[in-house]
């Protein structure tokens, strides 16, 4: 019986020195989204590749990673998630062969918007005995912009809707050949010295200039978070401000596609994640610039940064050479604010008042 348990011990104990203690030197591994950028409510796909270049087996694996409570994984039977409030712990056990690659796939839904990182993972191996379990520790460094939903036209407020059309029907027939806003796809009649050969040719059919207009208004929405007058730091309602940002969205989409010049700022505190020039995105034009102005919703965060008031005066004292056409998205309007809308208009700017009690009105219905 001595000389067996003795051989048994020595089994165990080379078996662990053969497959554990070094399962995990020459191993890769790598995580990343399937896109960087969505749109809150979307399916994407969260991708592992896994590869084991030593000749010997890995009987043990599990692999953790700290995520965003936010992001809705479809279960498998090898995969298990703790969730909590802000974060939830994505742990997956399974063997990998000699000289083995693996690529895995995990369908995740964003269910809200934000800017997310996955920066580490965790990796332990194991022999089959569980005498020696390496960690490792992999940095990643990934990141995952989540834009606010877009609505429908019939699911924007009135008040949203006037203003954007108050926009449209402001804006000259006549196009101005010196203004370049983007690119378009060929439409039958369009001037031969108007197609932008190198578009064309990345994108593999004809592109035109689209120009400008000679009084083209440029939008600039604003957002307060603050709930209420007498709220300084934390959003109390935060589904109030949600609603906000995906109605923003929605204009800030259309006007960018109507060839407009659009901007955004607000008074709330911008993820740490994202470029400090987001804080205020001045009108401009493009497809980039719209990806700009989506980013910096996505970065909003629910704590006040400043009073919306402050907000409205700077843009007041700001020096421009051309009027602005301001839609404020607040949902109260205290003595302040009042004062500071009339700053702006002394100086020229048009100022409209997004309803967002209608807004909820009509979600809730």
């Amino acid at each position: 019986m001595f000389w067996l348990f003795l051989a048994c011990s020595l089994v165990m104990f080379l078996q662990g020195l053969i497959l554990g203690k070094y399962s995990l030197r020459k191993l890769d591994y790598d995580r990343h989204f399937s896109t960087g950028t969505c749109y809150a409510g979307d399916w994407i796909e969260m991708v592992e590749v896994i590869g084991n270049n030593r000749r010997i087996p890995i009987p043990w694996l599990r692999l953790e990673a700290m995520l965003p409570a936010s992001l809705g994984f479809k279960r498998s039977k090898e995969t298990w998630v703790s969730e909590g409030e802000i974060y939830q712990n994505h742990t997956s056990f399974f063997s990998l062969l000699a000289r083995t690659r693996i690529t895995r796939t995990h369908r995740v839904q964003c269910r809200s918007r934000g800017i997310f990182r996955m920066d580490t993972a965790t990796m332990t191996g194991s022999d089959l005995f569980a005498i020696y379990m390496p960690s490792l520790k992999v940095t990643l460094r990934k990141r995952l912009v989540v834009y606010p939903s877009l609505r429908s036209d019939e699911e924007l407020p009135s008040s949203w809707k006037t203003w954007q059309g108050e926009l449209a029907v402001r804006r000259w027939i006549i196009e101005d050949p010196f203004l370049f806003t983007g690119v378009r796809s060929y439409a039958p009649g369009d001037a031969m010295n108007r197609i932008h050969w190198k578009a064309s040719a990345r994108i593999g059919e004809l592109q035109v200039h689209q120009h400008g207009y000679s009084a083209d208004p440029k939008a600039m929405i604003l957002l307060n978070i603050e709930v209420t007058e007498q709220m300084w730091n934390v959003v109390t309602k935060p589904e109030v401000i949600e609603e906000a940002l995906s109605y923003a969205a929605t204009c800030t989409a259309a006007l960018i596609h109507q060839g407009m010049a659009a901007g955004f700022a607000s008074n709330a505190y911008l993820s740490p994640d994202t470029d400090a020039r987001l804080a205020r995105l001045a009108p401009a034009y493009g497809l980039p610039h719209l990806e700009d102005l989506l980013e910096a919703m996505a970065a909003v965060e629910m704590k006040v940064f400043r009073p919306f008031h402050e907000l409205l005066r700077l843009e007041a004292e700001a020096e421009v050479s051309e009027t602005i056409d301001y839609l404020l998205v607040t949902p109260h309007l205290s003595k302040a604010i009042r004062e500071a809308i009339h700053l702006l208009e002394m100086k020229g700017h048009r100022v409209s008042i997004a309803d967002l009690n209608e807004g909820l009105k009509g979600a809730g219905a």
